[in-house]
């Protein structure tokens, strides 16, 4: 009896434990602007994740180091014990050349070189292979155009172990191992943000092309080989010093070192892949294909780290599929497109999102952006309040169109959502406070002023509702957009205005700017005549409205007129912010269309009442 109360007791507390749990609140978790911006996706079918450990193999370098050794210090002198009877060997390697361009034949330095990879470089060959289902088809569309044998795609296991970051001791880089000079012969950019003999479709592109000019000299596939590593030089003074023979096993010792291991461990290589069956080499699998991927054009500067953050794809993923950046970072320059290559569902999921990722990247370091507007947590403040609504900024839109749509004015908007100017970027959230009056911080020519008969002396003051409707709307701040080898000094001379001016209108504590971003150049202007709508009455401290009224008239203007000295450090902009009602347009129309470059310490301005 004793157990079965206690038994009964324990149920009672567990199902008690689980009704509290299903009855407990949910609070809305704050997002970050990342997460926000990621949230609003329009999502696409999703596919597999690439395998992690694959894409390290195609990043990680010691395959390439182990096996550039290798060739490097091949000398064929030591015999091998490996199961593999000469005879066999004959028979598959005249199998292989009766298919092949390539002078395949038996010798006993060739058996040495395939018995030394059976032995000892079996694991490395089932890795290498999974790493040959991604390039493979890249390279033998690219020798195809060019009639160059699709056999030569096994150089590249030589050359790089298919590692398109691979560097050697002298400089050579990528899948191709191109030195600076061969790179830019054939037209490979090479700079600080890109190395192009890394991009596995251009270099293999420049690798045939190479392949295809160096048959036209020697008329022999095997030669082309020992040219590639050696040098067209060194081969033809190979072929004079045996007497001008013409093929390589005849002009093997006349060659560098380092070539007379080369073709035969592209030989091997060839064997090795064409008989892996035989020698029980089990292949790894690639987890995607090269066809499974495509670009997209990239319009603003992107880091390697944005673009995994936001499409939720490995950094290394990244790197694997975009391996010609240098730095991580995705760059824009003048008249020249740049690419992303990522998975397809990573693509789609890119392009259906693309005015919001460039307008996280605009803004993700702007602190107006960082603090939490999400569905949930705006979904809470209506249900608490019934004022609070959030609006995702479309393309297109601007602050007197959204203005219109929630019948609210332009400073109600720019009052809820702290912003300094008319500018608001396609894809962020705006607040709309729809039953929420914005309160009174300066006293405008068409307000009219209350008495206060409260018993706590507030002031009362009735303010006009900005109007929806003027005779000019509010224009946004004129743009530019920062180009590489710009500096604020010749955008400033460009645009007619100052350094000081520039810094002051975006905020900038220095003169560092960033390419692909943009900078006003102009502020807002805004040209209105007041329609009488209905007045909002807001009560408010007679402390802060007077605080707030001197905020803004700093000096009042004398209705015959008067003059301003300008003092150091003065722009058209600051000058104007002196002065209610005044805009940089009316300085420069009552002082001869002055320029703020034309402004000297001590000079008079004029200032029409």
């Amino acid at each position: 009896m004793l157990v079965k109360n206690t038994t009964l007791t324990v149920l009672f507390l567990f199902s008690a434990a689980l009704f509290a749990q299903e009855k407990k609140p949910q609070t809305a978790t704050e997002l970050s602007y990342l997460d926000q911006v990621k949230q609003s996706f329009t999502r696409v079918e999703k596919a597999a994740q690439l395998d992690s450990l694959w894409v390290n193999e195609l990043v990680d370098l010691d395959l390439y180091n182990n096996l550039n050794q290798e060739v490097a210090e091949n000398t064929n002198t030591t015999d091998v014990d490996v199961e593999l009877p000469t005879e066999v060997l004959k028979q598959r390697l005249q199998a292989m050349n009766q298919k092949s361009p390539f002078n395949i034949v038996y010798n006993e330095g060739l058996e040495k070189t395939i018995k030394s990879y059976l032995k000892y470089r079996r694991k490395s060959l089932g890795r290498l292979m999974a790493l040959s289902d991604y390039y493979f088809p890249v390279f033998e569309e690219a020798f195809a155009k060019l009639n160059v044998p699709l056999e030569i795609k096994y150089l590249a296991i030589v050359e790089s172990a298919l590692n398109a970051k691979a560097v050697s001791r002298m400089g050579a880089t990528g899948l191709w191992q191109f030195m600076y000079h061969t790179g830019k012969q054939y037209n490979l950019k090479i700079d600080s943000y890109i190395d192009e003999r890394s991009d596995p479709l251009k270099s293999s592109e420049a690798a045939a092309d190479y392949m295809s000019k160096m048959y036209t000299i020697f008329g022999d596939w095997d030669l082309v080989l020992a040219s590639y590593n050696s040098g067209p030089g060194n081969v033809t003074k190979a072929i004079r010093r045996s007497g001008g023979k013409q093929n390589f096993w005849e002009i093997k010792k006349y060659l560098p070192r380092e070539t007379q291991g080369y073709v035969p461990a592209f030989l091997a290589t060839m064997y090795l892949y064409e008989y892996r069956n035989e020698h029980g080499i089990v292949p790894q699998k690639a987890s995607i294909q090269h066809f499974e991927t495509d670009t997209v054009a990239v319009k603003q500067e992107m880091s390697f780290k944005d673009i995994a953050s936001l499409l939720e794809v490995p950094e290394k993923e990244v790197e694997l599929l975009n391996p010609s950046y240098k730095l991580k970072v995705i760059p824009v320059y003048p008249n020249e497109t740049h690419y992303l290559r990522l998975p397809l569902d990573k693509i789609a999921l890119f392009t259906a999102n693309e005015p919001k990722i460039y307008a996280y990247l605009t803004n993700k370091n702007n602190p107006e952006f960082l603090h939490p507007h999400t569905e949930a947590f705006a979904e809470n403040n209506n249900k608490a309040n019934g004022k609070v609504k959030y609006y995702e900024i479309q393309r297109g839109d601007n602050l007197s169109t959204i203005a219109d749509k929630f019948d609210v004015s332009i400073l109600e908007l720019k009052s809820w959502n702290k912003l300094d100017s008319n500018a608001i970027i396609a894809g962020a959230t705006l607040q709309v406070q729809k039953e929420e009056p914005v309160k009174a911080v300066a006293v405008k020519e068409n307000a009219i002023q209350v008495s206060s008969k409260s018993n706590k002396k507030k002031t009362e003051d009735v303010v006009a509702e900005t109007p929806n409707k003027t005779s000019k709307n509010s224009a946004d701040p004129e743009l530019y957009q920062i180009k590489s080898g710009d500096n604020l000094e010749a955008i400033a001379k460009a645009n007619n205005t100052t350094v000081a001016d520039l810094q002051e209108w975006n905020h900038l504590n220095s003169t560092k700017i960033t390419v692909g971003k943009s900078l006003i150049v102009a502020p807002a202007e805004v040209v209105e005549v007041p329609v009488i709508t209905k007045p909002k009455v807001v009560v408010e401290p007679a402390s802060n409205a007077v605080a707030a009224f001197k905020r803004q008239t700093t000096q009042p203007v004398s209705s015959q007129g008067m003059n301003y000295q300008v003092q150091k450090g003065d722009s058209l902009f600051s000058i104007a912010k002196k002065y209610p009602g005044i805009s940089v347009s009316d300085l420069k129309k009552w002082n001869d269309g002055i320029q703020a470059k034309d402004l000297k310490p001590g000079m008079k301005l004029k200032i029409n009442g």
